[in-house]
């Protein structure tokens, strides 16, 4: 019998409107995807091959040697800088939903490779940091990196970087974070990842020196980069200007991911509204008439865009319960899959168009595949109170035990689950479907002991639906 302890695992990502200079990376498959033994209401494309994608990504893209990322799939230069960041927070979601030892490596391995390359995390080499918001999206990887794993490096250096981007970018006169060293405007970029990476640091340490920060960021960016009726989110402030330039996914994502942690943290429905109108804002003005995403990414960098919007919006139906934006990510995914090069499985930043068959840019090949990382699905959890190991991300599906085995699942092991929301389980208590039965609803079932009968430690089989 296993102790029962409290113990909560920890677990967001955007992009700068203006060209910046390129940098690294290239190639690496991950192991075989866990079976699904029934398909669900899909079109195009079936969890499992959220596998097949990110294999294929790393095997076009990524380079073993460096340990981050190429450019392009030519695998002849380097990938931006903060772009690298993004794909870094793409390993942590597929750790998040397979939790394989192979795909944890992997997110160790980047942080390697960003300290070998990025000298260490000197925030201080304005050679290496040429821009704030180059950093922030580093802060933020560092601090989630942290909340996943507990490495204590990964927060030292958060922290560090938080404190120089603070100090240098932060107008204490007129608010708001600038997104570059010369001070030139106040960008969304900046703005929406300082408010998440603060809420993460806060959360990892309690300092309420981070909460304030992130509160009073996001009281100036809502006010000043983005349409309060609307929901539209803007790309720059600058000056005493009105707010300006083209709305973009990514802005829009960290805006929502920004609103739906001051709401986790506070309650305040106020701001999950927030969230929800950014959303809004992007399904029905940034789509086409089919409701699909809009294919940024038509000059270099712009193409890891929706790669962030994906973290946020998928976060606010999985975390936050939004699912009524679940069909529409839904349609994108089996576009985009549909689409794909079907030799390579590489997707494309248009999903509505077939993916090139020649070369392509790992900016856009890497949005759909961020999307599939994200799909929701059921956890189990070996402790109550959501404590000790975790499985994989489940989903929908019948399993027996040798099913639910490659996903981490252990029999007669688990005492707690998170169910998504419009979902239910049933639970066996033998192989097969047999035995004793209990039905768990959508949310969160912390306490398997209080289940009537006990199913503390007894779950062999389970059906998802």
């Amino acid at each position: 019998m296993k102790r029962t302890i409290i113990l909560t695992l920890g677990a967001c990502l955007a992009m700068l409107s203006c060209t910046k200079r390129d940098e690294t990376k290239g190639a690496m498959s991950l192991g075989s995807a866990p079976p699904i033994n029934s398909k669900q209401a899909f079109n195009s494309w079936d969890p499992v091959d959220a596998t097949t994608a990110y294999t294929a990504f790393n095997n076009a893209c990524y380079n073993p040697t460096t340990k981050l990322y190429y450019s392009t799939t030519l695998k002849d230069a380097d990938a931006a800088i903060w772009t690298n960041a993004i794909f870094w927070d793409m390993a942590m979601d597929n750790y998040l939903r397979t939790r394989t030892s192979a795909a944890l490596t992997r997110v160790t391995d980047m942080y390697t490779g960003g300290f070998n390359k990025y000298d260490s995390y000197n925030w201080n080499n304005t050679t290496v940091w040429f821009i704030y918001d180059d950093m922030m999206w580093w802060v933020m990887a560092l601090a989630r990196a942290n909340q996943i794993t507990g490495n204590a490096a990964y927060l030292t250096n958060a922290e560090a970087g938080f404190d120089h981007v603070w100090a240098g970018s932060y107008d204490p006169t007129g608010g708001g974070m600038f997104w570059d060293f010369n001070h030139t405007g106040k960008n969304s970029c900046i703005n929406f990842p300082t408010v998440i990476a603060a809420m993460r640091l806060y959360t990892i340490t309690g300092n309420t020196a981070y909460l304030t920060k992130a509160q009073t960021i996001y009281t100036w960016a809502k006010a000043n980069l983005t349409n309060t009726s609307t929901g539209e989110v803007y790309d720059n402030k600058i000056g005493t200007n009105p707010p300006g330039g083209q709305a973009y996914t990514y802005n829009a994502g960290t805006a929502i991911g920004a609103a739906y942690a001051l709401y986790k943290q506070s309650g305040n429905s106020a701001y999950l509204s927030d969230a929800q109108r950014y959303a809004d804002y992007v399904k029905n003005n940034l789509c086409d008439v089919n409701g699909i995403l809009p294919a940024e990414g038509d000059f270099n960098e712009q193409g890891t865009m929706k790669a962030i919007f994906a973290d946020y919006i998928m976060q606010l139906i999985n975390d936050g319960g939004q699912t009524q934006y679940l069909s529409w990510i839904q349609t994108n995914i089996d576009t985009g899959w549909a689409n794909r090069d079907p030799s390579r499985n590489l997707t494309y930043r248009n999903y509505a168009v077939a993916c090139p068959t020649g070369y392509i840019q790992t900016y856009e090949a890497c949005s759909l595949v961020a999307f599939m990382q994200l799909y929701p699905g059921v956890t189990f959890y070996q402790d109550t109170m959501f404590g000790g190991t975790v499985t994989g991300i489940i989903p929908k599906g019948t399993y027996t035990l040798s099913q639910l085995t490659p996903y981490g699942f252990v029999n007669d092991w688990a005492s707690s689950a998170k169910v998504p929301a419009g979902w239910t389980v049933t639970m066996y208590k033998d192989d097969n479907f047999t035995g004793q039965v209990w039905t768990l609803p959508s949310g969160e079932t912390p306490h398997f002991p209080n289940l009537t009968p006990n199913a503390n430690d007894v779950v062999t089989s389970v059906k998802i639906q």
